[in-house]
């Protein structure tokens, strides 16, 4: 594991076909891609990665198919997150045991829970998982929200090594990172997913971007991280511009839709979401594909 995350963290799906079965040869050609590219990390059964939807057994088989062709070049975090804290520390320790470097754990629910509740879920799989962990603030799946007082709370446990938070809009991004950072402690990093509004949020200071572009385009949304990285922010701009109508078709049918579709057109893997998500109808699969094809995106 690296002393810290940062950079590119690419997000795959995971194929499958409708009743969650995966697709082993179809997760290594989408995985090959990120360690051909070399990305900084792998977001391995994110909430692109359809997670909550897949068995115990085949999120462990999932884990072990990718630690395999990962082969310790690039730090692998796995999804790890449940209802239950004793679901999400058997889910660590399998991830463990099957190669992961760290767990990405979101607060599901069902019930809503409270802050204190959150907090001592937190501190259980991270005393009883045996796996750094990376917290996975995702209010648009797991409808928690994590005050910045509460994760900076949890990012004062004992392995907790990065936050993953949802990008603020641009005109809130400076205030919204500057209190996220005065709450976590500085040996934790502070990163952010939410692809449309990434770049003002590594401009403004994020250590990485959780990426789900980049589990499919590495490169392109290398090039706007590494501009980033050496000052270059009008690059960096200018570069997350020019995939302005990728980022309409994530927020208009959801990035996990768009991205299973074009997987399946790029041929990399012929793969269903898992039911009862459906594939995008044909009208709006064609959309996507003729908007990614004038992009020209790698």
């Amino acid at each position: 594991m690296p002393d810290a995350i940062s950079g590119l963290s690419a997000f795959p799906i995971t194929p499958s076909d409708a009743d969650g079965h995966v697709d082993a040869a179809g997760l290594n050609r989408l995985l090959q891609r990120l360690i051909d590219a070399r990305v900084d990390s792998i977001g391995l059964l994110g909430s692109t990665g359809t997670y909550a939807y897949l068995s115990r057994d085949e999120r462990r088989r999932t884990v072990e198919i990718a630690a395999g062709t990962v082969a310790g070049r690039v730090p692998i975090l796995v999804g790890i997150g449940a209802l239950r804290t004793d679901e999400a520390i058997k889910l660590a320790r399998d991830a463990r045991a099957a190669g992961a470097d760290a767990g990405l754990l979101a607060p599901v629910s069902y019930t809503p829970p409270t802050e204190e509740e959150v907090f001592r879920h937190f501190e259980a799989v991270a005393g009883e998982g045996g796996l750094p962990l990376v917290i996975y603030d995702n209010p648009a799946t797991t409808h928690v929200r994590l005050s910045p007082a509460l994760l900076g709370r949890i990012a004062c446990l004992p392995g907790v090594v990065a936050a993953k938070c949802p990008a603020p809009e641009p005109s809130a991004v400076e205030a919204g990172y500057a209190s996220l950072r005065a709450a976590v402690p500085p040996t934790v990093a502070v990163g952010f997913s939410g692809d449309w509004n990434a770049t003002e949020a590594l401009i403004a200071g994020g250590t990485a971007w959780f990426s789900v572009a980049g589990g499919l385009f590495p490169e392109t949304c290398l090039a706007i991280v590494r501009a980033v990285e050496v000052g270059d922010a009008a690059r960096a701009r200018a570069l997350n511009a020019e995939l302005a109508p990728l980022w309409d078709l994530f927020k208009a049918h959801s990035s996990l839709r768009v991205v299973y579709a074009l997987a399946d057109h790029f041929g990399l893997c012929r793969a269903e979401p898992p039911r009862p998500i459906l594939p995008l109808a044909p009208e709006i699969r064609a959309e996507v594909v003729a908007t990614v094809q004038r992009l020209n995106l790698t």
